[in-house]
């Protein structure tokens, strides 16, 4: 409700966008340059290139059909709820298709993109899950042999790190080999950090990275040694991530999964923060990311 009553006109909408995107400094979306002035109608024209602008050029808002008060609103909402929201939901919310709101999920999910940065020291757990591929329910003559386990015939590898007391990292692989993960451990994990994993194989190479490297076997259930000797930290993270695909949004497609982790691990990391902080942290996202061409 005060989403809806702080944004009640659409001149207030396109003028908070200006001033949380450039402040008294417009800047050219084309060619960067600072000789912009505005006209009557509240668009902009850049003297050095000469390229006329709105305030939504170059961000998730350009050549939206849609008032901004519902693109705020599903920011909002998507921002607030803790398991996320699905379309269905934000159709019901902001009025508008089922399709439409399908669009604008996938829009404000490409404002989670991870940074590819060194980030995660000190103690460190690491795992890896599969998402898919439950052939529980399939009948008979649908079930694939051998799916059991790390095997990625019906299921997608998805790679995750967690720093304690700090934030995940997680991404989508090609497999679960040790010659892919390694590379994503030495770019994430600063060297000399202590890790945490389960006994599988593929994380036998940390100690020669230069990592201190401890484990539990969970195939004899041993799921803590030494008291703190665990990786209970990035389970709760799967755990999370489990809930949320499959009690609200069912189905995700492999071609958008790292989208669906981005969001997770986004909403993760900032689990302490407030709903109103997140949001604002999330429409300063909107007004600076630079949209080059639609990649739908």
């Amino acid at each position: 409700i005060s989403v809806v009553n702080h944004f009640n006109n659409e001149d207030v909408r396109k003028q908070t966008l200006v001033e949380v995107r450039w402040g008294d400094d417009v800047v050219c979306p084309h060619c960067r340059q600072h000789h912009c002035v505005r006209h009557t109608d509240g668009r902009f024209r850049c003297n050095h290139c000469k390229h006329n602008f709105s305030c939504t050029t170059g961000t998730i808002f350009q050549n939206t059909k849609l008032p901004l008060q519902k693109w705020f609103i599903a920011m909002y909402l998507i921002s607030s709820h803790k398991k996320g929201v699905s379309s269905l939901q934000i159709m019901r919310d902001c009025e508008v298709t089922q399709k439409t709101a399908w669009f604008m999920l996938h829009k404000v999910r490409g404002l989670y993109g991870q940074s590819d940065e060194k980030s995660l020291t000190g103690t460190v757990e690491m795992d890896e899950m599969y998402l898919g591929g439950r052939e529980t329910n399939k009948h008979e003559s649908k079930k694939t042999e051998g799916t059991q386990g790390r095997s990625t015939k019906t299921k997608t590898p998805i790679f995750g790190m967690i720093q304690r007391g700090g934030n995940v990292v997680a991404m989508k692989v090609d497999n679960t080999q040790g010659a892919t993960l390694m590379p994503i451990v030495s770019q994430f994990v600063e060297s000399g950090a202590v890790t945490y994993t389960d006994e599988a194989s593929i994380y036998n190479r940390l100690t020669e990275k230069g990592y201190d490297h401890l484990f539990v076997n969970h195939g004899k259930r041993e799921y803590v040694r030494a008291k703190d000797i665990h990786t209970n930290g990035i389970e709760g993270f799967w755990a999370h991530f489990k809930r949320v695909v499959f009690s609200t949004y069912h189905c995700v497609s492999k071609d958008y999964l790292q989208r669906y982790i981005d969001e997770q691990v986004y909403r993760w990391n900032t689990r302490k923060w407030s709903a109103t902080l997140r949001f604002e942290d999330m429409f300063k996202k909107a007004c600076k990311v630079f949209v080059k061409s639609c990649d739908f």
